[in-house]
């Protein structure tokens, strides 16, 4: 890792570890594909507010009781390599940090988190078999493929293939949700296999009346021995409780005959339980689901739709939405196609659509873009939590323009009938499980582009009224015409920073602070202020300044970055007693004011003073010149960069 960027990253932990309620607050740690990871023992300690506005990060949400901070694919490795080193927490892996969350969830958060992960170990069989039916479909229709025995044969194993595995579907989620529940894997596939019994009638036969059902007589109970083809629900539920015989006779059962005679009373305690009370509730239970959509389907029509779609994101933000796999599955074993998967789709790409919106509002600001397209691109994919959290639900009214456009896309899925054929994939790469019957490719795109258009429009109308944002000052690339854009010139053999402010200059390493003592923000030079005004140390640019305003940024006209920090942990203080007179983009020259701040009143809040000017980013190919201790004006040189 570059030592500029690892000093970077320093700063980002040590900030976020403050933040979060420090080290002593911190359970565990670890990270995804774009999020750091944090469990907290307690969460009202951190502020969130100040922690989106941490150097890089893109957005923050609590979700299943973990604190996730926004960095974006491949930063979040090096942050996470530098924040768990800082807190000794570098080993957790994410089904540890995993643990630790669910033991602070309340049982609801536990039973649907318990149900999402029942799904991901089997996610890419479904995939796969979605795929493939969508493939065989597809070359169906192509009379050149019926045509030609080779690509027939090819067509006809690839259907083959798809509906053998959603054929044994049950049986792979009684696998997972044994191996999810803490049983033995093995258990489950053999509860799997007696579900799906050829000495069973065909479920499917069986409803239509086709084939014979034979009846036991089991303490009474009339026992129908018919296959659970289609039986997700039970599935599920005989996954958790042969998990549960296995463990509990596994600690009963004598260690001497445990090996022989744990598995077999697992495994026929199990099979009754199936036959005789959790299959006819688990069938019960799935009659319902099942019904109840198809009832919304049939009397609730577009409405019915448009709702769905319209709030489903808003299910999104509680986590209660890992729920809808298992409903989906058990829609297509029971329908063969799944409405839902298109309704949420469309619902997502609407949330696209609205950070597209709120991005043209507010196309001139830089940091507006890092959160945005990053957002966007992750909504393509189906991701829509940098967005939700990050941008719409951040500033309220993007989050209402894309339910609009949800609902605006589930009123195009209704009147194009459109469905998918499997589920766990949504937006770009979800046209692939688009049912083709009656131009169904085209629906999904027109869906999709009705959906992220309507986002879009309705956030920029509501944001006319609703739009809070502090107005953006233009970046140095579109300033404003009266003033003259700075241009970033060929490196000087020289380049020379002069005083910030009045008062005794001193040494980086005699700042009372470990961060800047440290330079783990870089190298540089402290003023001991005798006065509350900041100016600027060379012509150049402000390339931002802190929403706290104690803190500003600034580009020098040949590209050298520092940072001017005005005291230490002063960012407590939210702004109060601090006044900027520049704004960022503008362009400053020499001397100029910058900030202004109530120095007596910020000492008698308890806060050092001292103004440390640090040197960021500092390249390779330039050295860098500290002036000696002394007293500091305007006109004072205080460090010189040279060409290397």
């Amino acid at each position: 890792m570059d030592e500029n960027k690892r000093q970077r990253y320093e700063k980002i932990s040590i900030e976020l570890t403050k933040l979060v309620g420090g080290k002593d607050n911190i359970q565990g740690v670890a990270h995804c594909a774009t999020r750091l990871r944090i469990v907290l023992k307690n969460n009202d300690l951190a502020d969130l507010k100040a922690i989106e506005d941490v150097d890089l990060a893109k957005g923050v949400f609590v979700a299943g009781d973990q604190v996730q901070i926004i960095f974006g694919a491949g930063l979040v490795n090096d942050v996470y390599e530098v924040f768990a080193e800082h807190n000794n927490m570098k080993n957790m892996s994410l089904s540890d940090l995993k643990t630790v969350a669910n033991q602070k969830m309340n049982p609801i958060q536990r039973i649907i988190k318990a149900l999402s992960d029942v799904f991901v170990d089997i996610m890419p069989g479904i995939l796969a078999a979605a795929l493939l039916t969508g493939l065989s479909g597809v070359l169906g229709n192509f009379e050149f493929v019926k045509a030609n025995e080779t690509l027939y044969g090819i067509n006809r194993l690839i259907n083959i293939s798809s509906g053998a595995i959603f054929g044994f579907l049950p049986l792979a989620v009684a696998y997972s949700a044994c191996k999810r529940f803490g049983g033995r894997p093995i258990l489950g596939i053999v509860i799997g296999c007696i579900m799906l019994s050829n000495s069973l009638a065909d479920a499917y036969a069986a409803a239509q009346g086709t084939v014979e059902v034979t009846v036991l007589h089991i303490f009474g109970l009339g026992v129908k021995l018919v296959g659970f083809q289609g039986g997700i629900i039970v599935a599920l539920l005989m996954g958790f409780v042969t998990a549960k015989l296995d463990k509990f006779f596994e600690k009963k059962v004598p260690e001497v005959i445990r090996l022989l005679l744990s598995p077999l009373l697992t495994t026929l305690v199990g099979a009754l339980l199936l036959f005789t009370i959790i299959g006819p509730v688990g069938r019960g239970l799935s009659s319902g689901i099942t019904n109840a959509l198809v009832w919304m389907t049939q009397n609730l029509g577009v409405a019915g739709y448009a709702v769905f779609s319209g709030l489903q994101q808003l299910v999104v933000i509680t986590g209660l939405h890992h729920i809808f796999g298992a409903i989906e599955a058990q829609l297509l074993a029971d329908t063969g196609r799944n409405f839902i998967n298109p309704l949420m789709s469309v619902a997502i790409i609407a949330q696209g659509g609205a950070v597209l919106g709120y991005l043209m509002m507010h196309r001139k600001n830089a940091k507006t873009k890092e959160l945005c397209i990053p957002s966007f691109i992750s909504v393509l994919f189906g991701i829509t939590e940098p967005a939700l959290f990050g941008i719409n639900l951040r500033y309220r009214f993007p989050i209402i323009g894309g339910c609009i456009g949800g609902a605006l896309g589930g009123v195009i899925v209704y009147l194009t009938n459109l469905a998918a054929l499997g589920f766990g994939t949504t937006v770009v790469p979800g046209i692939a499980l688009a049912d083709p019957v009656n131009n169904g490719y085209v629906n999904y795109i027109i869906a999709h582009a009705v959906a992220i258009a309507g986002g879009f429009i309705m956030t920029l109308v509501l944001g006319k009224f609703m739009d809070k944002t502090p107005v953006e000052v233009p970046t140095a690339s579109v300033a404003s015409e009266q003033q003259e854009v700075p241009q970033v010139l060929a490196t000087p053999e020289k380049e020379e920073f002069f005083g910030y402010a009045q008062g005794q200059m001193i040494a980086m390493e005699d700042v009372n602070d470990e961060t800047f003592k440290n330079k783990i923000l870089g190298d540089g030079i402290a003023v001991i202020p005798s006065s509350g005004k900041v100016y600027a140390p060379a012509d150049g640019r402000i390339i931002s300044i802190f929403d706290t305003k104690h803190a500003i940024c600034f580009a020098s006209n040949y590209g050298t970055e520092i940072l001017i920090h005005i005291g230490v942990d002063t960012v407590n203080l939210q702004g109060k007693y601090f006044t900027p007179h520049v704004n960022t983009g503008d362009v400053v020259k020499k001397g100029q004011l910058l900030i202004e701040f109530d120095k007596e009143q910020i000492q008698k809040a308890g806060y050092d003073t001292v103004i440390p000017m640090m040197f960021t980013d500092f390249p390779a190919e330039k050295r860098l010149e500290i002036a000696a201790p002394g007293e500091m004006t305007v006109n004072t040189t205080t460090a010189v960069v040279y060409k290397a």
